[in-house]
């Protein structure tokens, strides 16, 4: 039988408890953050309490206000539980802003790993599924964006890199240009939807 994980947000104890009672997870894994306030503290403890003698529990330290960061570790999160053959939900209900989307952007760039991503309703608990998107951008492109991220910014340099003509080049900066995942001043730059993007 495959094991599911759940990768957690957590701000409030009760989207988590849904997503627990309603998913049957084998491992929770909660993000957490350095400085936890005293009512993640006693959240994140009574969840331990509760479930740590039948659920793996671990706890990932991560940004509470940098959704790139979040996003990075959360991929790594999901790489790391699908080789181990386990089924990832990633549950976005709580936590700070920054952090839910990062984890949600972790889920987008890793979507042919993830099984569901999950919110839980404050007012009903009700479950609802966000849809399993993807940033949709080629190996290519992804190659592009790490080269610029990493101060490649001409289309002579990058054509070189990845040994395809300046042609092809063009073309896919005209389009990451266009998708708003890079943009033109003395060369490339990479926005944050860019980051997000190469991860």
């Amino acid at each position: 039988m495959t094991q599911l994980t759940l990768i957690t947000t957590l701000y409030a104890l009760e989207p988590v408890l849904v997503c627990v009672t309603r998913l049957s997870p084998s491992k929770i894994i909660i993000l957490t953050e350095d400085g936890v306030s005293k009512e993640k503290v006693q959240a994140e403890n009574t969840i331990e309490a509760t479930f740590g003698n039948v659920i793996e529990i671990e706890k990932k330290v991560t940004s509470l206000y940098d959704p790139i960061t979040v996003a990075q570790d959360v991929s790594s999160l999901i790489e790391k539980e699908h080789s181990m053959n386990r089924k990832i939900t990633i549950n976005v209900s709580g936590g700070r802003k920054p952090q839910a989307f990062g984890a949600l952007f972790g889920a987008y760039a890793r979507s042919d790993m993830v099984k569901r991503i999950v919110y839980v309703t404050e007012e009903d608990h009700l479950l609802i599924d966000f849809p399993i998107l993807s940033f949709n951008i080629s190996s290519t492109k992804k190659q592009i964006l790490e080269l610029i991220q990493n101060g490649v910014n001409s289309v002579t340099l990058i054509a070189e890199e990845l040994d395809i003509s300046k042609g092809m080049t063009y073309n896919h900066v005209r389009e990451l240009k266009a998708m708003g995942y890079i943009y033109e001043d003395n060369g490339f730059s990479i926005t944050d939807s860019g980051k997000l993007a190469a991860i």
